[in-house]
């Protein structure tokens, strides 16, 4: 054979490896133009949707197998889409999505009850008390309307059972059960494993209180953390017990005693001790909606609308909610005046990011900048749910509300937790509403510092050498621990936020200085304790502070209603979606959700990113279970 010539071995594996390559090629260029088509065909088909219609006799239904959060879901038919592609879809449900549907649904002719099902589904800072409180509320209003509120529990919680309690009438599954045993709070603390890893921890905090920093420097809660969780769990839990007793018409304490003797309470037990109404199968259930909606024996189910494709029906502006028609009313709807809603849903951050569950200042900043300068916008609701974290950030928020107040009426409307950073952003308001289970206050500041000397040198082998123009020059290494006098130049940094944290609450609250240095310390307070040492001005929820901003701005009855952050855009959001439920998926039953905890912990370590290390921010989490 010539010198050069391939030899047939040669030219086999070739043309092998060139139609093997030409079939990928093949299959992934169909398989692409396949993905397209399906991808095109779902936008088509939810683009076709219609609107849900509402038959005559048809019952509401709430499905509690969702995460409630305060800010407004992303995309419309985000889930459908996700579910035509195998998911379940993200099932979320906007607060006030929920408790205007209630509000329309009690006044509509067309709707004759409202059925509760599911089980709460808390994410994030979604599903909170606060926020359940104002669901509950809505669900006493359409109660008091005059029509029935039929609940059909299996595994009830604390949470479904809380909602629940105000119906007409409770049915528990015969094999079900009540699990409500009380409020606990349980910490990951990390101490142990940076010794054993060889990291260090070094703090400058203010405030005996302000146990932010106990995660990492305590494997236990410190006797200041510990009273304080107590008082504030205890404050939490009386309101849910005294609400249900009342709703069940129990006496005074009795719930408690229940809880303690019971622990997990079986339906025969919980009928009689009149904690619900009926022992029932589903069937059984259904067989009376479907009579209760005019169906009786018919093969179809009941005559039915979910709260949420019956808010799509529902006007988005003005105080009061009604059905205007089969066609989506469009968002902020209404009268001349606009107001804006403005969502502050997770831990404060530097920056402009897009990560859910995260507040950027900086991008806030910029969009209540926009606000601000809008001069068809005549009031801002607020909108807190944040356990704080970056001063810096939190300031670059709290500076453009306070414009923002010199313009126009900005009011507070506190979630489930608005504490620290949260409260920052809350001072220069014209009003502060909370409910009475909202965490709040621990007004206080910390700086956190890790050096990774002993990981670095005893468990790695690597070692650092310095060079530097000056005393501080590489203060912010991880490399060592900081030096007794780098620690007071930081130390000096957090005494001044903490001044400045001070005045601006005795200011913004008309409040004697010495009072607030008292009442701060880092504390954490719920919102009726908060009332009570005013830092809060009135209790109630979203729908009470916006009937307070639009009477501040004689907007009246009826207005436009803008909400902020807006949408995203379709491939962010989706890309999002698959991502959330990927993690979902990931982590499920008991040891899931425990490492589903650690996860969000350490992810929330990692967006500890204020350029000069200091925080107001909530004991690490505070676990609420």
């Amino acid at each position: 054979m010539e010198r050069g010539m391939p030899s047939f071995g040669t030219m086999k594996n070739f043309f092998s490896s060139f139609f093997a390559s030409l079939t990928a090629l093949i299959v992934f260029a169909v398989g692409g133009v396949l993905m397209f088509f399906l991808l095109l065909g779902a936008l088509v088909a939810m683009g076709d949707k219609k609107p849900v219609a509402v038959q005559n006799g048809s019952f509401l239904v709430l499905d509690l197998s969702a995460n409630i959060q305060d800010s407004p879901s992303q995309m419309d038919g985000l889930e459908e889409f996700t579910a035509a592609f195998g998911g379940d879809g993200a099932h979320v449900l906007q607060l006030r999505e929920v408790t205007r549907a209630l509000q329309a649904a009690a006044k509509d002719e067309a709707i004759t009850g409202l059925y509760i099902t599911g089980q709460v589904s808390p994410q994030g800072y979604g599903s909170g008390f606060a926020a359940l409180k104002e669901v509950r509320e809505a669900i006493e209003s359409f109660k008091a309307s005059g029509k029935p509120v039929k609940a059909y529990l299996d595994y009830a919680t604390t949470r479904d059972f809380y909602l629940a309690s105000v119906a007409s009438e409770i049915t528990v599954d015969p094999y079900g059960a009540i699990l409500m045993p009380g409020l606990a709070s349980q910490p990951m603390f990390f101490a142990g494993l940076f010794e054993k890893l060889g990291i260090g921890v070094q703090v400058t905090r203010v405030g005996k209180y302000k146990s932010a920093v106990e995660p990492f420097t305590r494997k236990d809660m410190s006797p200041e953390n510990r009273a304080q969780t107590q008082k504030l769990l205890d404050d939490v839990w009386l309101t849910l017990t005294s609400s249900i007793e009342q709703a069940r018409k129990l006496p005074a304490g009795s719930l408690q005693k229940i809880i303690d003797d019971k622990g997990i309470i079986r339906p025969d037990a919980a009928k009689a001790l009149k904690l619900i109404d009926r022992i029932a199968y589903f069937d059984e259930v259904l067989a009376d909606l479907k009579a209760a909606t005019g169906r009786k024996g018919s093969t179809e189910t009941f005559k039915q609308i979910a709260v949420k494709d019956y808010a799509k029906l529902v006007s988005g502006g003005g105080l009061v909610a009604r059905r205007q028609s089969e066609n989506k009313i469009e968002l902020g709807s209404g009268g001349s005046g606009k107001l804006a809603i403005v969502y502050a849903e997770g831990e404060i951050v530097d920056g402009t990011g897009n990560d859910q569950g995260y507040v950027y200042g900086a991008k806030t900043a910029r969009m209540l900048r926009e606000i601000r300068q809008d001069d068809s916008i005549k009031a801002v609701v607020l909108r807190v749910n944040s356990p704080g974290g970056s001063v810096s950030a939190s300031e670059a928020i709290g500076r453009e509300i306070r414009l923002m107040q010199q313009v126009k009426p900005v009011v507070v409307s506190m979630g489930t937790v608005a504490a620290s950073g949260g409260y920052w952003i809350s001072t220069n308001t014209d009003r502060i509403f909370a409910e009475s289970s909202t965490i709040t206050g621990s007004i206080g500041v910390f700086g956190l510092y890790f050096n990774a000397q002993g990981l670095f040198n005893e468990k790695l082998g690597l070692s650092f050498d310095t060079v530097k123009t000056g005393k501080f020059a590489d203060a912010q290494t991880i490399a060592r621990p900081k030096t007794e006098e780098e620690l007071a130049l930081f130390q000096t940094f957090v005494d001044w936020i903490y001044d400045q944290f001070i005045s601006k609450v005795a200011d913004s609250r008309k409040l004697d200085r010495a009072v607030v240095q008292e009442i701060a310390q880092g504390g954490v307070w719920s919102g009726s304790e908060a009332l009570k040492l005013g830092l809060v001005d009135e209790l109630g929820g979203l729908s009470a502070a916006i009937k307070y901003a639009a009477q501040k701005a004689k907007l009246g009855y009826d207005f436009r209603v803008a909400e902020y952050p807006r949408k995203k855009q379709f491939s962010e959001a989706l890309s999002e979606a698959f991502e959330g439920r990927r993690r979902e998926q990931s982590f499920s039953g008991p040891f899931g959700a425990f490492l589903r905890d650690a996860n969000n912990q350490v992810q929330s370590l990692s967006k500890y990113n204020d350029p000069r290390g200091l925080y107001a921010r909530l004991p690490f989490e505070m676990g609420l279970k």
